[in-house]
């Protein structure tokens, strides 16, 4: 017999013993045979299967504990605290508020105060405003046209209080017609109009009532006092921004209150007011803010208490 085939008969395996007996040759074996060298294999790969499996599970504990903070024995790691999300810097600056919500508070630059129109020029050619100042009340000059604040403004916050006389005649947009334009582009009606109408009871398209964003935008409620009472819009204009070769960086924005109703919520423009055509953008840096004399045959509005604040 061969050594090979003592050696796995001592491990208690069979061994095929080929034999010239032709007896032997018929008879099956009950299965083929293996070899040591074959079993040493097998044992090997099962052994580097545990030995991997066993090093991946310790790495992965260890990289857990890795991440979570250490306390000293016997202590439960610190959690959240109250400090870690609070904000001290920078304090904003005081700002004193008028004696009422319309009152002008304190960092407010005022445009119109019932006394003069210091503040506001013509818009056609620069020259002092011509509309008329009584009784503490701006009223529209229509034959001498728009005006303007003198001042260029950016982003701000506006006060301003409008009335339809009470005797106000016609219908539709000739019926106390007047626009706010929150930047003023150029002469006549050039710029971004929020519209000023008799909008009680008054009907007339929807994109060009009061407090419409002329030809953009539809209020998104109608809270327009009768003719003879005063008027209050509330008004966070931020303005457009353009990069150096003239291409628009960041549209402008209008949130708008009326009456103390919210009538546009940050509406983005689609650019410069147009009476007929599509609104586009056209670059400028700062503008002032327009009142128009507008050319219907109605009675003229009246406007007071105008003011307005600088925002970054």
């Amino acid at each position: 017999m061969h050594r090979e085939a003592t050696s796995v008969k001592a491990l208690g395996l069979p061994v095929n013993n080929r034999s010239n007996n032709a007896h032997e040759s018929a008879c099956p074996l009950p299965f083929a045979p293996v070899s040591l060298r074959s079993i040493l294999f097998i044992a090997m790969k099962i052994y580097l299967f545990i030995f991997f499996t066993l090093a991946s599970l310790i790495v992965m504990t260890f990289s857990t504990h890795a991440q979570q903070p250490t306390a000293p024995s016997g202590q439960q790691a610190p959690g959240p605290k109250p400090e870690d999300t609070e904000v001290w810097q920078p304090v904003p600056k005081v700002v004193t508020p008028g004696a009422t919500n319309s009152a002008p508070p304190s960092d407010a630059i005022i445009l119109f105060d019932g006394r003069n129109l210091d503040e506001w020029v013509s818009a056609q050619d620069k020259s002092p405003a011509k509309w008329s100042v009584a009784g503490g009340v701006l009223t529209v000059n229509k034959a001498a046209g728009n005006i303007e604040t003198k001042r260029s403004f950016k982003n701000y916050q506006l006060h301003l209080e409008w009335k339809v006389p009470e005797n106000i005649t016609g219908s539709g947009q000739a019926r106390g017609n007047s626009g706010l334009f929150l930047a003023s582009t150029g002469p006549v009606d050039a710029g971004y109009e929020m519209q000023i109408l008799d909008s009680y009871n008054n009907s007339t398209y929807v994109n060009g009532m009061a407090a419409s964003i002329y030809k953009q935008a539809i209020p998104l409620a109608n809270p327009t006092r009768k003719p003879g009472e005063w008027q209050v819009y509330d008004v966070i204009w931020m303005a457009p921004v353009f990069n150096a070769d003239g291409s628009l960086k960041a549209p402008a924005y209008v949130t708008a209150f009326f009456n103390g109703v919210l009538v546009q919520n940050h509406f983005e423009l689609k650019g410069e007011t147009r009476y007929i055509g599509a609104p586009f953008y056209k670059p400028f840096d700062g503008a002032p803010i327009k009142l128009q004399a507008h050319g219907d045959p109605s009675e003229p509005i009246s406007f007071r208490n105008i003011w307005v604040r600088e925002l970054p």
